[in-house]
């Protein structure tokens, strides 16, 4: 499992707008449906809610990449 770190300058990122500026996704519709399906996990558990607000700390996992927010 792979681990990429990204900064954000702001209080929080949803989770989808992190799906998309890691790489993860190409478009909203395309992490829409990931999430949907129950492919995305935070910090460890199954995430439904692509505008799930993440703040420094958190992690987002899918396709056995990590995202650690910071």
């Amino acid at each position: 499992m792979s681990e990429q770190r990204i900064k954000i300058e702001t209080e929080f990122i949803k989770l989808q707008d992190l799906l998309k500026f890691a790489g993860a996704v190409e478009t909203g519709g395309e992490a829409k449906v990931l999430i949907q399906e129950g492919a995305v996990k935070v910090n460890g558990e199954v995430c439904a809610m692509r505008g799930k607000k993440l703040r420094p700390g958190d992690r987002a996992s899918l396709d056995g990449v990590t995202l650690v927010v910071e």
